[in-house]
């Protein structure tokens, strides 16, 4: 389902330029089909930059990756105190 080719390809024709030669030579229909596309396009990734932040927020995961959060000592037990 996650095809990096295809996003490659997509890439590719927007630095190409040809994306913007088809919009400025196309017909109404075909500039409409291109402004469309580019809108749902921007919607997944809007989509895409929540689901990532939900994923590397949950749990902790990006301190797991990171190595933060990892205590160097553990904390006292419960009903234990620190001072004697």
């Amino acid at each position: 389902m996650l095809d990096a080719a295809y996003l490659d390809k997509i890439a590719a024709y927007f630095a190409s330029g040809d994306l913007a030669f088809d919009f400025e030579h196309g017909d109404e229909a075909r500039r409409q089909q291109i402004l469309e596309y580019l809108e749902r396009l921007m919607d997944l990734a809007d989509e895409a930059d929540a689901l990532a932040t939900k994923l590397i927020f949950k749990g902790g995961y990006l301190e797991a990756l990171s190595g933060a959060g990892t205590p160097s000592e553990p904390a006292p037990a419960s009903g234990e105190s620190d001072q004697k």
